[in-house]
């Protein structure tokens, strides 16, 4: 795995929003991918995308010694739960190959870790020209240290198991590792600051920054207002204090 590196293309209207997207597929931020933009795209007199912008995302080898070096002490925390836990996986039909293999590489992952918890596999809302996303939601008791401080550690998990998956498949498969639906839970509290600052900004007339936040949480913003007429969107700054500003459309 050392030498190996895992792509991906990702095609969009502008360079930032291809890799925008495609950090949100990995669940991975800037510095941990190579960025090689292989069509800068077209825009027209109006700033209409008359070509979509390509680039391709390589992930950079990335290992851990021992479990110490994940975010948010995920070691200390996985020491708690019996060492001999048994993983408890949902009984579920009708998975596909790409599905099974998510969930039988987590299910081996997590027993590793000492976690007892059950694995719900699904797939996650994407747009109809993207490929579609497996969702591994993890259930359980107490599994708030699997999330860690700004879901440090469980993207940190999710990266581990999208390198495990892709290497035994030998295809990139997108993969969202969730716990108790918290990711589906920051999407809404996202979605919902999204649409109070855009009435802000309107009744303002004034930009606005939102706090830092990864790849993946900007691209809720951006998607969400991207609805709005009235409003644009842009990140700004340098990982890892990149933020999404929004201003009124004059």
């Amino acid at each position: 795995m050392a030498d190996e590196k895992t792509t991906l293309e990702v095609i969009a209207a502008t360079v930032e929003e291809a890799v925008e997207k495609g950090l949100s597929e990995l669940g991975l931020t800037r510095e941990d991918v190579d960025v090689e933009v292989l069509d800068e795209g077209k825009r027209n007199l109006f700033r209409f995308a008359t070509r979509q912008a390509r680039v391709r995302l390589s992930i950079k080898p990335r290992t851990w010694r021992s479990a110490e070096e994940l975010p948010g002490g995920l070691s200390e925390q996985a020491e708690l739960k019996p060492t001999e836990a048994r993983l408890q996986k949902e009984v579920q039909t009708e998975l596909n190959a790409d599905q099974l293999m998510v969930r039988d590489t987590l299910a081996e992952l997590l027993t590793k870790m000492g976690v007892r918890a059950n694995v719900q596999i699904g797939y996650t809302e994407t747009d109809p020209d993207e490929k579609p996303v497996v969702l591994a939601n993890i259930e359980g008791d107490d599994l708030s240290y699997l999330i860690g401080r700004k879901a440090e550690t469980l993207n940190a998990l999710q990266y581990i198991l999208s390198l495990m998956v892709s290497h035994k498949s030998s295809t990139w498969i997108p993969v969202q590792v969730d716990v108790q639906h918290y990711r589906a839970r920051r999407q809404s509290e996202l979605q919902k600051l999204a649409r109070r600052t855009a009435d802000q900004v309107i009744a303002t007339g004034r930009k606005q920054y939102l706090e830092p936040m990864p790849a993946n949480e900007r691209r809720i913003i951006h998607m969400e207002l991207r609805k709005n007429e009235n409003v644009s969107t842009e990140s700004t700054g340098e990982e890892p204090n990149r933020k999404v500003c929004v201003f009124p459309n004059r």
